[in-house]
C-alpha cells in the first residue's frame, strides 16, 4: 500500500510538471516578425498565431492563422510544440485590430473555414473564435463553415491561391 501511495504522488507531480511546461501566450508587440515572411505582424490585418517550441524562449509568430495551422499540420518542425495560440476574433476590436493579448489555445478554437475573409498575407483566412456562437455569427455575415481544430485538414490551409485574387500590393 505504501508503494502505491508513493507511486500516486510521483504520478501527480509529473502531471503538475507537464502543466507548468506549457508556456503562456505572449502579447503581440512591434518586435514580432512573421515566421514565413519575416515582416512585422502588426502591419498586417486579421488574426495571428503564435507557436511555442520546446527549448526556445520566444514563440514563432504567424501573420495569418492559416500559416500557423499549416505549420502545425505539416509536422516539419525543429522542436516539439509546447503551445499554439490564436487570436479570439470574438474579442477583437475589429478585423484591422485583432488584439495583442486576446489569445486562446488553438486546439479549443472554433474556426470559420471558407468565408470571404482574407488574412494579413492576402490568402484566405481561417478565422478563430473562442465561442461557437461568435463563429456562427461570422458565418452568417461572411459565409463559410465552422470547424474545430481536429477537423481542419491540410487542404484547408494549403489550398492554392490565385495570384490575380490577391489584394493590390501583395505579390
Amino acid at each position: 500500500m505504501r508503494y502505491l501511495l508513493v507511486f500516486a504522488v510521483l504520478l501527480l507531480t509529473a502531471c503538475n510538471d507537464e502543466a507548468r511546461d506549457v508556456p503562456s501566450p505572449l502579447a503581440m508587440s512591434e518586435d514580432a516578425l512573421g515566421h514565413y515572411c519575416q515582416m512585422h505582424i502588426l502591419e498586417h490585418t486579421g488574426p495571428k498565431g503564435q507557436v511555442h517550441l520546446a527549448g526556445y524562449p520566444m514563440p514563432i509568430w504567424f501573420s495569418q492563422v492559416r500559416d500557423g495551422l499549416a505549420y502545425i499540420k505539416l509536422g516539419e518542425r525543429i522542436a516539439d510544440v509546447t503551445a499554439f495560440y490564436v487570436n479570439d476574433m470574438g474579442k477583437a476590436a475589429n478585423w484591422d485590430q485583432p488584439g495583442a493579448d486576446n489569445w486562446l489555445p488553438a486546439e479549443s478554437a472554433y474556426y470559420v473555414v471558407g468565408s470571404d475573409a482574407v488574412g494579413g498575407m492576402g490568402a484566405p483566412e481561417l478565422v478563430p473564435f473562442g465561442r461557437r456562437e461568435d463563429a456562427a455569427s461570422f458565418v452568417r455575415k461572411r459565409g463559410g463553415t465552422v470547424k474545430q481544430f481536429a477537423e481542419i485538414v491540410q487542404s484547408d490551409v494549403l489550398a492554392p491561391v490565385e495570384i490575380g485574387s490577391l489584394p493590390a500590393g501583395v505579390k
